[in-house]
């Protein structure tokens, strides 16, 4: 009986052998069929966003036309701003020559002329008998 209980399990054991085979046969298969539709999906994924890619290189593009175009404003505004400026003083120098400077020549030349006056009055003043007094010359002073 040792015999036919050996070769049961010789037996059971081979059938065991037999459905792990065709239970790794059936995972591998499904694993195949995996990988397949992963590489489907990746191929689409792959498909659909080439053309993202493609959008975002050109507004990355047009992004650094956009930067040149603003800095070369910029640097122009910059070039006026720096003109204006100097003609503004241009202009201060000249208005300064044209008008303060001849202005304040005459005003020299009418205080020369009011102290030529006072000068004239105080010695009409000072003349004898012209009706002053000694006591009058100096009505303030306190002495």
């Amino acid at each position: 009986m040792t015999s036919g209980w050996s070769e049961l399990f010789l037996g059971l054991i081979a059938f065991a052998t037999v459905v792990m085979a065709l239970i790794q046969v059936g995972a591998i298969i499904a694993a195949l069929r995996l990988a397949k539709q992963a590489q489907a999906m990746i191929v689409t994924i792959q498909r659909d966003v080439q053309p993202l890619v493609a959008k975002a290189h050109a507004i990355a593009d047009e992004a650094t036309r956009t930067v040149a175009l603003a800095r070369a404003q910029a640097e122009k505004v910059d070039r006026v701003v720096t003109d204006l400026a100097r003609r503004v003083e241009d202009t201060t120098a000249v208005l300064q020559d044209a008008i303060v400077t001849p202005a304040r020549e005459g005003m020299a030349v009418m205080a020369a002329i009011r102290a030529t006056l006072g000068a004239l009055r105080a010695l009409r003043d000072v003349r004898p008998g012209h009706g002053r007094h000694a006591d009058d010359e100096d009505p303030l002073f306190i002495g």
